[in-house]
């Protein structure tokens, strides 16, 4: 009886044993490498990515401030867009949420393309028969056919894929959402120092006017307009403040620090500008987007799911062995039973239409995403344009003249050669002209952040889990 038993064990760990040196060899075949987006290199195991980006995310959950942040005057700290960066990186919420739905396709990838547990158990036949009865001890195993274990392995390899780009893409989206964010809070900040200037100026009119009118060379006229500006110019700089004041609410809120105080933002509007291909610069973001990659992995994920639907209606088999002892004849015995579903009704038919019908739809997706990117590369381009000859033309003409203008103005007042109206709309138009380069200057830096972040925004949008599920083990391992 043990020597039958024992031979029972062997035949079922030679079976077992080329099972698994099979699914070793498929686990390599379709791995398969990752696309890179165009930003580094990116490791050809979506394992290996998925445990990189856990890792480098859980270092960043408590960010280590840069030296500036720790300074205890709030007032005289500084933040630079990479600082910003930096913190949007650690505290977005969005970020985790997909390191984790990456973390499940992995996990989802694993569970589809494990093996079935072997049963073992004890059958007794004829035990009331005293003197016939037969034990034996048997071993059970489902041997999966056709690689079905390895197609739903690669099946899930395309959406660990889709999961890992998607990571990239949502670092974009918070990068230029912090870029857009902050160029709104530097162009604010440098109006307040710009009206500040400003209101500077019109002080020392004021006191000019007054001088005049003491000397009998101006009149009470000339210092109620002097006033009358430099009350205009001490609202132009509370409003300045309450919009800098927001617009810091605003990025902090986002980077996930809004306790940190009110600080002072280092960098610098755009001052030269350049033209750009937009044809060129089309067909390069769609090459390396993060987006598009997506929308392709998902593709094909579509198609391996066609591939692994059509084989399903191949029968497993069961086999069965059982091994032990006759007591009839005192003799050991060797029961083999192999066992097999007829896809006779359930031929997979209704699975293997919906792929199919998948396959179409997400080769729609991809053709839609290539659209959006074009499209928002144009309203993008429209923005860069307007601006870029707004910049160009404040910079060169309109704010030259208007500054020479005020110190002609300013000179011919002081000469009595012009009246005290003039000098108040030379003050004014070089305010406003400012004002204007400034505001050009915002849109060319938000515009050109967001064809750096191959135009994708919406750093916290609501994210949708497509991390997958792990239906195909059981698809596999029932045919009924």
């Amino acid at each position: 009886m043990f020597r039958a038993i024992t031979l029972a064990f062997l035949i079922l760990s030679v079976v077992l044993g080329c099972a698994s040196r099979r699914e070793r060899s498929s686990s390599a075949q379709f791995a398969g490498p990752v696309p890179n987006s165009g930003r580094g290199v990116i490791s050809t195991d979506p394992e290996q990515q998925t445990l990189a980006r856990s890792s480098e995310i859980k270092h960043a959950e408590t960010p280590v401030q840069p030296a500036s942040f720790q300074n205890e005057d709030a007032a005289r700290a500084t933040y630079s867009i990479s600082d910003l960066e930096n913190l949007a990186f650690a505290n977005n919420p969005t970020i985790a949420e997909l390191v984790a739905t990456t973390q499940k396709a992995a996990g989802f990838r694993t569970q589809v393309a494990l093996r079935a547990n072997p049963v073992m158990g004890y059958n007794g036949t004829q035990i009331a028969d005293e003197g016939t009865d037969q034990h034996t001890i048997f071993i059970q195993q489902t041997i999966i056919t056709a690689d079905k274990r390895d197609l739903n392995r690669r099946v899930l390899n395309e959406a660990l894929r889709a999961q890992l780009f998607q990571l990239e893409a949502q670092k974009y989206r918070v990068a230029t959402d912090v870029r857009i964010r902050f160029y709104d809070a530097l162009a604010a900040q440098q109006r307040v120092d710009l009206v500040r200037e400003f209101q500077a100026v019109v002080n020392q009119g004021l006191e000019l006017a007054e001088q005049r009118k003491n000397a009998n060379e101006g009149s009470r006229l000339e210092v109620v307009q002097a006033k009358q500006q430099q009350a205009e110019a001490q609202l132009a700089l509370e409003q300045a403040e309450a919009t800098y004041f927001a617009a810091w609410r605003e990025l902090t809120a986002f980077v996930g620090c809004p306790e940190l105080g009110t600080g002072e933002l280092t960098g610098e509007l755009p001052t030269s500008t350049e033209a750009r291909s937009w044809s060129e610069l089309a067909a390069e973001t769609i090459a390396e987007s993060p987006e598009y990659e997506v929308a392709r992995a998902k593709l094909a994920q579509a198609q391996a799911n066609v591939q692994r639907q059509n084989v399903q209606a191949i029968p497993n088999l069961d086999v069965n062995i059982a091994s032990g002892v006759d007591n009839g004849t005192n003799s050991g015995l060797i029961n083999v039973q192999v066992g097999a579903p007829i896809p006779v009704f359930n031929k997979n038919q209704g699975n293997i239409a919906a792929a199919r019908a998948e396959y179409a739809r997400a080769s729609q997706e991809v053709e839609r995403i290539e659209n959006s990117i074009k499209a928002r590369i144009a309203a993008a381009s429209r923005d860069y344009d307007v601006s870029r000859a707004a910049v160009e033309k404040y910079q060169s003409q309109i704010l030259p003249y208007a500054q020479e203008a005020l110190e002609l103005a300013e000179l011919a007042y002081k000469a009595g050669e012009t009246s005290f109206v003039q000098v108040l709309i030379a003050r004014r138009a070089f305010l406003d002209s400012s004002l204007q380069l400034i505001a050009a200057q915002v849109v060319f830096a938000q515009s050109q952040s967001r064809l750096d972040g191959y135009v994708l925004s919406g750093g916290l949008d609501p994210i949708i889990d497509d991390s997958g599920d792990d239906s195909l083990r059981g698809l596999t391992f029932s045919q009924q």
